[in-house]
């Protein structure tokens, strides 16, 4: 005789899906952020020596940190791949292909000859590499959020969608700690710049495995189950979005670009770079400094997404952007001191503001777009928020600190930053609660913005 599954037994089979998602967000984006944040370090340390010193020191620097910026440009592509293909052929499938992409091109990097091997040919192929990190990013972000979100109970959704915010400071901890372990200990000194920097984009192989593992064993979301089984064949994503959609894609990707330009202040190398060179801090010691704040990060950011269950998405990300502006001074003045203890309080009160301002950002997007677009919108806001805010950050702090010889240009440049993206978030309406369903389409076109009435 054959019995029917019971609440009681389908509950554990609920939850532990659920697991599997949060766990397939989490080690997906951190495995893509750790591949970030190791290309973001090596352009702080050694990239400049190695693929650019024909251009001289300085110059040399700016073309290092401006190789970051250049994937940033390649994001919205990436985006716009990812939504058309995520929001016809499902969530999963996309995230697969962009944690392979991103991973296969961040070992090839560990293995690219220098300048003084093979001239010119060396920047190309780094450059070349770095396109198609960028291209990966695109999509990856969105299809983890959506991945996360679209899995969650109502009451939940903050909390799930930090699940992939978590994976910027895991992949952040990660990175840093392995190449201070490799500047530190395994390859000091000359070491490093020979060969020691190279493992930690080689070990990204091994990283590849776990990820593919674990996503190719969740299923796809329910949403886009829903949207699957329907018979009729949906207008291009893209072309619905951008006609119908647009102020709110680029309002979205304004409240993304003040947390992004923060964020690249130490994930994309410009504090690393600064705080051993002028002020004069041992190299590991200031990226055990930055684990320090990655840790503070991940805190703050698995907190931030109670918060938005409780408080609030918009509400949330109010608090954390009041930090990023309070803080954006005193950020540069404790790292002046020279001393240690302060380098690690500056950090880590400043990556306090950075996880209350990313969090919320999967659950607020998921519930500002409609299903349907819902990929497109994401991944494109998300990718223009990058260029907007964090593409050319580090190289415009390294620009302004020639110019001006101070970093009160740098912080001002950051206040600005989340000043915009605090003014951008106050337009928007929280919604949080809302059926996210195909059939509510109706409901999720309209009342977006805080103005509107529902």
């Amino acid at each position: 005789m054959t019995q029917t599954p019971t609440s009681a037994t389908a509950a554990p089979t609920q939850k532990t899906n659920q697991r599997r998602v949060a766990f397939a967000a989490v080690i997906g984006t951190t495995i893509e952020w750790y591949d970030y944040f190791t290309y973001s370090t090596a352009a702080a340390l050694v990239f400049a020596h190695l693929y650019f010193a024909p251009a001289g020191e300085g110059i040399g620097q700016m073309l290092a940190f401006a190789t970051i910026g250049i994937s940033f440009l390649f994001r919205p592509l990436g985006a716009f791949l990812s939504g058309h293909f995520g929001d016809r052929l499902g969530r999963r499938a996309i995230l697969v292909v962009t944690l392979v992409t991103m991973g296969v091109a961040t070992a090839l990097i560990g293995l690219i000859p220098t300048y003084e091997t093979i001239g010119v040919t060396a920047p190309i192929l780094l450059i070349l590499l770095r396109i198609i990190q960028g291209l990966s990013a695109g999509g990856e972000w969105g299809g983890a959020a959506l991945l996360a979100v679209e899995h969650a109970d109502v009451g939940k959704r903050g909390r799930a969608g930090s699940y992939p915010q978590l994976g910027v400071p895991l992949g952040m901890l990660l990175s840093s700690g392995v190449i201070a372990l490799m500047t530190g200990v395994i390859s000091p000194g000359e070491a490093f710049m020979e060969w020691g920097w190279r493992i930690p984009f080689l070990l990204s192989v091994v990283l590849i495995g776990v990820g593919y593992w674990v996503r190719r064993a969740v299923e796809d979301t329910p949403v886009f189950q829903e949207m699957n089984a329907e018979t009729a064949k949906r207008k291009a994503p893209i072309l619905v979005l951008l006609k119908k959609h647009l102020p709110l894609v680029l309002v979205a990707a304004l409240i993304f670009a003040g947390n992004n330009a923060s964020g690249y202040m130490t994930t994309g190398g410009f504090v690393t770079k600064y705080a051993t060179d002028p002020v004069g801090f041992d190299q590991t010691d200031v990226l055990l400094a930055i684990t320090f704040g990655s840790f503070v990060w991940l805190v703050s950011t698995a907190a931030s997404g109670v918060l938005a269950d409780r408080l609030g998405r918009v509400k949330t990300y109010v608090i954390g952007f009041i930090i990023l502006i309070v803080t954006s001074f005193p950020l540069f003045w404790l790292i002046d001191t020279g001393n240690l203890g302060l380098l690690y309080l500056a950090l880590g009160i400043f990556s306090i503001g950075l996880g209350l301002s990313y969090g919320p950002q999967a659950a607020l997007y998921v519930e500002l777009f409609p299903a349907s677009i819902r990929f497109s919108g994401v991944a494109i806001s998300y990718a223009l928020g990058a260029v907007i805010g964090g593409a050319f950050a580090p190289t415009i702090a390294q620009g302004l600190l020639q110019a001006t010889g101070t970093t009160a240009s740098v912080s001002l440049y950051l206040l600005v930053m989340a000043g915009i993206s605090l003014l951008a978030v106050s337009l928007v309406r929280d919604r949080k609660g809302i059926d996210l369903s195909v059939a509510n389409e109706a409901e999720q076109s309209a009342g977006m913005w805080r103005a509107s009435k529902r």
